[in-house]
């Protein structure tokens, strides 16, 4: 197993080193392109979610980022230390948002969900929030070899 960590102060101009960054680490499992551009897209959106939710756009908070590669699976953890998650139920359901005003689409657990296997959620109110993803990626077709 590998495995790469990364702290980034909650601002805006860090998520897409983040995409970046992870990008490059997973490619070793040779992905396809879209396979790829769906984990940047996971990353994107838990890095974001952090920011605007946990940190309420401060940019004093940390986001710690773990990234490790098992055979073709991806594991991803976005942990932050903010306000955490009220009710996971309710924040994982698509549209939901609690920042109307900023025009949140209230899709970002669900765009995780749907570009990755395996999403979980664990929040603690005044504590944080810890989103894990798993993905595996590079699998090869069996319609691929005709």
């Amino acid at each position: 197993m590998n495995y790469m960590k990364m702290e980034i102060p909650a601002r805006s101009e860090n998520e897409s080193f983040v995409r970046v960054v992870v990008a490059a680490f997973a490619a070793r499992l040779d992905p396809t392109l879209e396979e790829l551009n769906e984990v940047k897209t996971a990353v994107s959106e838990a890095v974001t979610n952090c920011i605007i939710h946990a940190y309420d756009n401060i940019e004093e908070g940390i986001i710690m980022i773990t990234v490790s590669l098992d055979g073709n699976k991806l594991s991803l953890e976005i942990e932050d230390y903010g306000k955490g998650i009220m009710d996971i139920e309710q924040a994982r359901e698509p549209l939901y948002t609690e920042k109307p005003e900023l025009e949140r689409a209230g899709m970002g657990f669900s765009i995780m969900e749907n570009f990755m296997d395996e999403l979980f959620v664990e929040s603690v109110p005044g504590k944080g929030t810890r989103v894990t993803m798993i993905r595996t990626l590079g699998k090869k077709h069996t319609w691929d070899s005709h």
